[in-house]
């Protein structure tokens, strides 16, 4: 008796051979594909295990900004620092890509332009001609040969007569490489100019920042009036940051607001008030709603040598305010107050409906519980003790999901970007820096043991000779109170140093002007803050850069075991 097993399998390997080629075909493709998609999800899920992928929080320019704020301490404050956080001119790209390309398609172009037509008859030893098309050829030339790898040149002026034959006086706007906004800034020179081969010009020799005194900027003509002229009547005509206004009555009743009181951030250190201006803001936009904010800031102590705190401090004096009315839905406080005092009169009067209030005590009350509540105001009250009436509280938890902090609306003051540039002019952007950081750290010989002596001035030569090529112009910021500290570097480098520059802050410096009719005509004080904002962003814009707990001392930054 045949076995049925062995019959059944000759019958089907008959029968297989007998199927079309064509089916022969799908069935191996299809064993070949169900082949490789077992191959994929053994590779894809062997490569899940094993890899480790970079955490995006780290690599955003947000995570860069709160990993320096050193996050959040157990007891939710935050560590004093002595660095000043990177805004959102250094770190967030334009939202417009088409400005930054247009900067820079501004410099190609002018590196590119064809050669001015100069007359067949032309005369080499005619006087030279500041108006002649090839004296601006001649400058701009100049310019980006010298200047290209700093600065992006946008817009010329036609240069004047200097004060001697030959001479011209050029004025331009630029736009520094190192800086992400679209903010522009002026300088002004005088060139020595000859005729060259086939009758173009050359530039002989070029003065220092803001030497062509003839092309300068004029003043506006004064006032007729005896009235005190407006805080927008100031030197720099590109600075806008007036307090806008409400406008009508109805238009107050059909807004939507977010209100926050003063809570424990107030006095605190300039990082933990941006840490937590910014959740307000963020949590304004997440809730569509325009933000209420106080543009008086009290700079903490650790900014100024009296060692108190200072209330009655502007916004404007540290931030671009024209920036953040154009990147986000604010209205300054005292603006908002009145304006709903006077709304809460007249619908009194009128007996018509009163503005909704939604009263929010506590910061427990998330974003998202907020989101469709239809009062007109918003009112998160910040009345508890530390840290419970911190404003950062509120994008905790949860909410750290849905509320992004805003950091590209923050920008510095445009007028101490002036200085900064003002300072980096002056050098001719061609300056290394090296940041050295003393204080309060050299002295805590617990957390940074060596500090003090990896920063003493016989150390910091030896050190700095053999990275930074001698006799270069090298820029120090530091906290360091002692302006003779670094003298033994000036036997090898041009050092230059924050106090070096103070007629730029000085009582007939532009910055002091335009700060004074901020201030209802009062002389602000170039405080602390001030000064390592300045120093951060020259250290920034230099060639080349040395830090001090990365190159200079083998403590770490926040100290012993923290590296």
């Amino acid at each position: 008796m045949k076995d049925s097993s062995t019959g059944g399998a000759t019958t089907g390997a008959a029968a297989e051979r007998e199927l079309p080629l064509s089916q022969k075909a799908v069935k191996v493709l299809g064993n070949v594909c169900f082949s490789a998609f077992v191959l994929a999800v053994l590779v894809f899920t062997v490569v899940a295990i094993i890899y480790q992928p970079p955490d995006p929080w780290l690599d955003s320019p947000k995570a860069i900004i709160s990993k320096s704020l050193s996050a959040t301490l157990p007891n939710a404050t935050f560590r004093t620092d002595d660095s000043v956080l990177r805004t959102g001119e250094d770190l967030i790209p334009l939202t417009a890509a088409g400005n930054s390309t247009a900067a820079s398609d501004a410099v190609d172009n002018a590196a590119s332009a064809p050669p001015t037509v100069v007359p067949v008859d032309c005369d080499t030893e005619a006087p030279i001609n500041c108006s002649d098309p090839r004296a601006i050829d001649a400058i701009r030339r100049f310019n980006t040969r010298i200047f290209r790898r700093s600065i992006v040149f946008l817009s010329y002026e036609t240069p004047v007569p200097g004060s001697s034959p030959g001479e011209c006086d050029a004025a331009w706007r630029f736009r520094n490489r190192h800086e992400k906004s679209w903010r522009r800034y002026k300088d002004y020179r005088r060139f020595k100019l000859a005729s060259g081969d086939n009758c173009k010009y050359e530039v002989v020799s070029a003065g220092k920042f803001r030497s062509g005194l003839n092309a300068a900027p004029k003043p506006p003509p004064p006032r007729a009036s005896s009235s005190p002229a407006p805080p927008a009547q100031i030197p720099d005509s590109e600075i806008n940051d007036t307090i806008p206004t409400l406008g009508s009555e109805s238009d107050f009743r059909k807004g939507k607001y977010l209100y926050y009181t003063r809570g424990g951030d107030y006095c605190k250190g300039m990082n933990q008030y941006l840490w937590s201006f910014l959740c307000a803001l963020g949590e304004a936009q997440f809730l569509n709603r325009t933000f209420v904010m106080d543009l008086s800031i009290c700079l903490a102590s650790t900014y100024n040598p009296s060692g108190k705190d200072e209330e009655g401090k502007d916004f404007r004096y540290y931030f671009d305010f024209e920036h953040l009315k154009e990147s986000a839905l604010v209205v300054e406080e005292s603006e908002f107050l009145r304006d709903w005092r006077r709304w809460e009169r007249t619908s009194s009067q009128k007996r018509s409906g009163k503005i909704t209030v939604r009263k929010v005590p506590t910061y427990k009350v998330t974003p998202m519980q907020l989101k469709k509540d239809r009062s007109t105001i918003i009112w998160r009250q910040f009345d508890g003790p530390e840290p419970e009436n911190y404003w950062y509280r509120v994008c905790e938890g949860r909410s750290a999901k849905y509320i992004q902090r805003p950091w590209e609306s923050i920008w510095k003051s445009k007028r101490l970007m002036n200085i900064v540039s003002e300072i980096a002019g002056q050098l001719d952007w061609d300056y290394d820096a090296v940041h050295v950081v003393r204080g309060e750290k050299a002295m805590n010989k617990e957390l940074w043991p060596n500090l003090d002596a990896d920063t003493s001035p016989e150390a910091l030569v030896a050190k700095l000779t053999k990275v930074i090529q001698q006799w270069r112009n090298l820029y120090i910021a530091t906290n360091e109170p002692f302006y003779n500290y670094f003298d033994k570097l000036r036997s090898h480098y041009k050092v230059h140093l924050l106090d070096d520059y103070k007629e730029l802050w000085g009582n007939k410096s532009e910055w002091y002007n335009e700060t004074m009719a901020l201030n209802n005509g009062q002389p602000v004080e170039f405080d602390g803050y001030m000064r390592v904002a300045v120093d951060t962003e020259v250290l920034y814009r230099a060639k080349n850069q040395v830090e001090t707990f990365n190159n200079l001392t083998r403590d770490c930054k926040d100290g012993v075991n923290t590296c």
